[in-house]
């Protein structure tokens, strides 16, 4: 397995001068990583493939790539870090951070609520008991509702103005994958169609068939872990153009609502921000220190990357990186 640490000039040097100790994630050892990446693997027997996305389907379960950032530049890579992947619902942190930013706070949640759920995250059976009213912006209830409000008047339209905010404020390179979007529309995908149905009765969204669209443009988003790194980095530390309630707003949610049903437990376990999705894609921030974007596409039973929560979690337990330590 490639190692590579290398500098980064994306970072924000002059923010480690403000630490009176050196951050805790700056104690990895490159030979520490390489053994729990190892490990990692060998749980990639236990999961499995969305096999209802055939783009999806088709990845190689062994494949396994993380990429840590921290604050001073320094970063480490590991695996098959130049594989691309589509976000999926990692993107939703990353959305509800966006319509912050352009519309602020009364707007949105006025559309979406910020309580964990105990159902999995395409529960239509959630949305029913809450009334049409989305229960969080990290479930497809909340995130169809939020894509309803991106501008633009096609779903194309709206991935491109989110696309675009994306890679100018985290410096990433974000693009569209056509073939996995196609992939997602040859499917039915009737509980998505059922949740904007529900939440358009509810009077939380105009056009149906629109929001839908731009949902599954969002989720098709693809890049690689150096990327989503760049988009972890604008929750980790304090940015002039991201407000600071904003980005603590979105943090804390990942954190309750992040894992799906599982978040709780994993609060817990690991005790960080950490966003999944199906494709096996997954964020983790480390406030004020730096972000771990991991990628490997077999998945535990809740739907997160099984190999990429082990890995985490060795990564978090040692280092002592929980939010509660």
């Amino acid at each position: 397995m490639a190692w590579e640490l290398r500098q980064n000039s994306d970072s924000d040097f002059g923010a480690i001068a403000l630490l009176n100790v050196l951050p805790r994630l700056y104690a990895l050892e490159q030979a520490q990583l390489a053994t729990w990446a190892a490990r990692a693997r060998n749980q990639i027997g236990d999961g499995h493939l969305p096999d209802y996305i055939p783009r999806l389907a088709a990845a190689d379960p062994n494949w396994l790539a993380v990429h840590i950032q921290r604050l001073d530049g320094n970063v480490y890579m590991l695996g098959n870090v130049q594989q691309p992947f589509v976000l999926m619902s990692v993107m939703k942190p990353f959305l509800l951070l966006f319509l912050l930013e352009t519309l602020g706070e009364r707007i949105v949640f006025e559309r979406v609520g910020t309580r964990p759920s105990d159902q999995p995250f395409h529960a239509v059976s959630q949305l029913m008991a809450d009334q049409g009213f989305p229960r969080n912006p990290m479930i497809n209830s909340g995130a169809i509702a939020l894509a309803a409000m991106v501008p633009g008047q096609t779903g194309a339209e709206r991935c491109e103005t989110l696309r675009q905010w994306l890679n100018k404020r985290a410096g990433s390179h974000f693009v569209l994958d056509e073939a996995t979007l196609a992939s997602v529309r040859s499917l039915g995908n009737e509980a998505n169609r059922t949740i904007a149905n529900l939440l358009a009765q509810a009077g939380y969204l105009d056009n149906v068939e629109t929001t839908l669209d731009t949902y599954n443009h969002l989720c098709c988003l693809s890049s690689t872990v150096s990327d989503l790194a760049r988009l972890g980095m604008m929750l980790a530390l304090p940015r002039p153009e991201i407000a600071p309630d904003h980005r603590r707003i979105v943090n804390a949610l990942m954190l309750t609502c992040g894992l799906y049903e599982a978040s709780g437990e994993f609060a817990v376990r690991i005790g960080l921000p950490i966003k999944s999705g199906v494709s096996g894609a997954m964020i983790a921030v480390v406030p004020g220190e730096g972000a771990i974007a991991i990628y490997s596409p077999a998945l535990d039973s809740t739907g997160n990357s099984i190999a990429g929560l082990y890995l985490l979690e060795q990564v978090v337990q040692h280092l002592n990186l929980s939010v509660f330590s």
